[in-house]
């Protein structure tokens, strides 16, 4: 028996997920890795730890399932986007920790950009916004406060990449300097409209062109893996930014399709099909997918998304645990928030690391308002569950009229939609039902299909839809009370997000 093995790159571990030809999880390991915060608002990663994490949990799957080497029919990786790695090409080596896409050192930049009239000429070209999160401002940051930094990139030794890239490089022994147009698009420097690197783009912000990977589709085999590291090459088959793995694991391969996943962030996509929409409110337009050559049925060609981007979802559970210490481990935040039946009008706003869509206020703070002496752990613990819940409905609303379609239902995945106080929250707070799928690791199951359709394990996309299965379905309350409490409920969320904003002064 085959297998196609993923390869799950995240903010805060490394996991890799071996599925058989059901798309069903036959095996998973998985390892944390060290998360640094050298100032506030800074967040960094080592990525060298991120590859040997990567490496051991590939090994150790295969372990766990009793699988050789020679039965994986392809690999699919699937990482945390925008994340930002500049490396010496001859010695394989990072020039300084990995800049986290949750990171703000260059709002300042960013805002200095927009003082010059760049950003809508910015946004037409890539569909972003002129925010810190993406990579671009990350690279050049890295190029001007690494000492030589620039002139080993005008002089052709340094690489960049995001995650996927870094591990290409590794898995092939230093061969292949590759990403993919669901990643590329997330940097600030891809033209949409060209598929490709836009020059003028890396002019203004100051980046030789010789650091960039090569563009190959998201499904298609581009290299085979190192034979040192398995003991037999593995084709590379599959390569999409987490979001866009996700979306395409969730089977939405139709236009108006739509799928949230609740990891470190929230993060909501819609496929628009095969011509990028330009958005009115706060989203951002990116590359779903890009198929393999030839084209094939609904996926075919490329395919484009909106986004809404929550940054703060499960790290605000994390917060909660690991900050203000109100619960001992994530899962039990929601026995402690149904211990009441509401928040006592206490708002939790986690703009730890500013604002996302629809806001995009980098200077924005997590404020907690409303407090009496009467407000308790759980009450705290409650309003966390519905700032998720709130940050998801703004963008489901931008989403709703940006498309022009009227949205009947949301596609759900990732660890916090385990949660079903917060998924029913979710219903609640959307007004639509909220579909829980039966495989929840949809980002690593997209990866898997991406790589599974390049090397023939899956016939089509017909066939992936065919896969996918429902786990619960949470229905809102249609009561005329729970529709006004709704409404309410949202206005005064968006009084605390006003109270938020603005905060940070660096």
């Amino acid at each position: 028996m085959n297998y196609i093995l993923a390869l799950d790159q995240g903010t805060t571990s490394s996991r890799a997920v071996l599925f058989n030809r059901n798309g069903q999880p036959v095996a998973t390991a998985q390892q944390e890795f060290t998360q640094y915060f050298p100032k506030p608002g800074w967040v960094e990663h080592d990525a060298l730890e991120i590859w040997l994490t990567q490496k051991k949990v590939m090994h150790d799957v295969l372990l766990k399932a009793g699988v050789s080497a020679l039965q994986i029919q392809g690999i699919g990786i699937t990482n945390q986007r925008e994340t930002s790695v500049v490396w010496d090409r001859r010695t394989g080596q990072p020039i300084a920790p990995a800049i986290v896409w949750q990171d703000r050192r260059t709002a300042v930049l960013c805002d200095k950009l927009k003082s010059q009239g760049l950003a809508a000429d910015i946004q037409k070209k890539t569909g972003l916004v002129l925010d810190a999160y993406f990579s671009a401002t990350k690279i050049a940051w890295l190029l001007d406060h690494v000492p030589g930094a620039r002139r080993l990139a005008e002089q052709g030794h340094l690489a960049f990449g995001t995650i996927d890239t870094w591990l290409v490089w590794q898995l092939t022994g230093s061969r292949i300097h590759a990403t993919d147009p669901s990643n590329a698009s997330r940097t600030l420097l891809f033209n949409l409209h060209t598929q490709a690197w836009d020059a003028s783009l890396l002019k203004q912000f100051n980046i030789p062109a010789s650091i960039l990977p090569k563009v190959v589709p998201s499904s298609g085999v581009l290299a085979e893996t190192d034979a040192h590291l398995l003991g037999v090459s593995v084709p590379i088959a599959g390569l999409a930014g987490d979001q866009q793995a996700a979306t395409f694991g969730q089977a939405c391969f139709a236009p108006g399709m739509a799928k949230n996943t609740y990891g470190t962030g929230c993060f909501m996509l819609m496929n628009t099909g095969h011509v990028p929409v330009q958005s009115r409110h706060q989203l951002l337009t990116t590359v779903a997918w890009q198929g393999p050559k030839p084209v094939a049925k609904a996926w075919h060609a490329t395919a484009y998304a909106l986004e809404g981007s929550v940054f703060m979802a499960g790290a605000t559970v994390q917060w909660l645990r690991d900050g203000l210490q109100i619960i001992q481990k994530a899962s039990d935040i929601e026995t402690l928030a149904a211990s009441v039946p509401h928040t006592g009008d206490v708002f939790l706003v986690p703009a730890f690391a500013g604002l996302g869509t629809p806001d995009w206020d980098g200077q924005a703070r997590g404020t907690l308002i409303g407090m009496t002496r009467g407000t308790t752990r759980a009450h705290i613990a409650r309003a966390a569950l519905e700032a998720i819940a709130w940050q998801v409905a703004d963008v489901f609303l931008a989403m709703s009229k940006d498309s022009g379609l009227a949205l009947t239902e949301l596609r759900v995945d990732g660890g916090a939609s385990q949660n079903n106080l917060l998924m029913q929250m979710q219903a609640d707070a959307l007004g639509v039902p909220v579909l829980r799928a039966s495989v929840t690791e949809t980002t690593a199951l997209g990866a898997a299909y991406l790589a599974g359709l390049a090397t023939g394990f899956w016939a089509g996309s017909d066939e992936i839809t065919a896969q996918w299965s429902l786990d619960r379905k949470f229905v809102p309350q249609a009561t005329a009370r729970a529709i006004q409490a709704r409404q309410t409920g949202h206005a005064r969320w968006r009084e605390a997000v006003d109270r938020s904003r603005s905060w940070a002064k660096d």
